[in-house]
């Protein structure tokens, strides 16, 4: 390699999308690109009179010329008064000191990284299986990290372990410590026995609680904010927003912990053009959050109809996602097994993501649900286990 490259970085693993696979439609010649439904999107697109909208806003309000909005004054506020609204709170009301945007959930990761253990100051703990992007950008960062094992049938983060991993990390102490709530991408909330955990760890260690999936889990942490300025909390409008390609994400914390993320975030780290997708978005959440119900029966859908194998072992869910296990007697069968399921499936026209010992399935469209099915039937009529 180039001798001034990080000989660290040669192994690291990227995170790498699926690459969509094209099909001959049956009724045409011309292509059809696969159903997408290994990134945990929403299968359904702005509504064209939203896209008319965000037209009209680049047309008229937009200078190409001028950089954005570099402090997000207005999806700041606009944020924080969504944030207050659906939150399911009790007490807290958030302003727009309490929030601070990036490029998608990712930037503010790499963010709360820099803030916390860049430099030798410390280590992360994550508990796997879980979102790989944590332990991406850590080691890219050269930050250690620490992990953890999640219960087998339960997926809960093995306490004991993670306690252990604290009181014996030393040279680098952990300093920030990343769950999900619903995991990704095991789709299991929190449990009372994790948020006592996560409610007695000490000041001196960020909690990152990342609620991507909140719009269909309608569980949120937010209103314990106040309890905790070691806590933050991660969202992004990348899901049930419906706004993946724009990017934008945000975090909501103690005013203290969002002044030091807006210093270390990049400037301008928001095109315009986000900027006024997430503006309409929020604006017109009732229309675009219409959708989230219908995600939610296809999902039932999906779990009653996989479960039905007794093969399988299929868990429940709290967000837009399935996750689901075979059983087998030998670890090798399984793995072998979970990627012949995961190539058929690719090769006949659905897109999943194989990880975490399992198959991760987006609840789709309806039809795009119903192929899913299908292929998954034919898949599995030649599989032996």
């Amino acid at each position: 390699m180039l001798p001034f490259l990080r000989s660290d970085l040669v192994e690291l693993a990227a995170y790498k999308p699926e690459l969509g696979v094209y099909k001959a439609s049956p009724v045409s010649d011309v292509p059809t690109q696969s159903d997408k439904l290994d990134t945990n999107e929403s299968p359904y697109d702005l509504p064209i009179e939203l896209k008319e909208k965000l037209v009209w806003t680049y047309k008229e309000l937009i200078e190409t010329n001028r950089y954005p909005d570099g402090g997000h004054i207005l999806l700041r506020q606009s944020i924080s008064e969504y944030v207050n609204e659906s939150g399911l709170l009790s007490s807290n009301v958030f302003v727009s000191n309490n929030i601070s945007v990036g490029n998608g959930s990712d930037e503010l990761i790499r963010s709360i990284l820099i803030a916390t253990c860049l430099g030798g100051n410390g280590s992360v703990l994550v508990a796997q299986p879980t979102f790989s992007m944590y332990g991406i950008l850590a080691q890219a960062l050269g930050i250690p990290v620490v992990t953890v094992p999640r219960n087998s049938d339960s997926f809960e983060i093995n306490l004991e372990a993670a306690s252990e991993a604290i009181k014996n990390t030393q040279k680098q102490p952990i300093r920030t410590v990343f769950v999900v709530h619903p995991n990704s991408p095991t789709g299991n909330p929190l449990t009372a026995p994790e948020l006592e955990w996560l409610r007695s760890l000490p000041e001196n260690i960020l909690v990152v609680i990342d609620e991507a999936y909140f719009e269909f889990s309608q569980t949120t942490l937010a209103d314990e904010l106040s309890q905790h300025p070691n806590w933050v909390i991660l969202r992004t409008f990348s899901k049930g927003f419906r706004l993946a390609a724009m990017r934008v994400g945000y975090s909501i914390a103690h005013p203290e912990v969002i002044a030091i993320l807006e210093k270390v975030r990049l400037p301008y780290n928001l095109p315009s053009f986000s900027i006024a997708a997430a503006l309409i978005a929020i604006q017109n959440r009732s229309l675009l959050l219409e959708s989230v119900s219908q995600i939610l029966d296809e999902r039932s859908k999906l779990i009653k109809t996989l479960s039905q194998y007794p093969e399988l072992q299929v868990s429940e869910s709290a967000a837009n996602f399935i996750f689901l296990r075979l059983k087998a007697k030998d670890d090798g069968q399984i793995n072998n097994s979970l990627k012949y399921l995961h190539k058929q499936l690719k090769d006949s026209g659905t897109l999943i993501r194989l990880t975490g010992g399992g198959l991760r399935i987006t609840v789709g469209s309806p039809s795009e649900n119903a192929r899913t099915l299908d292929r998954f039937e034919v898949a599995f009529k030649n599989l032996e286990l």
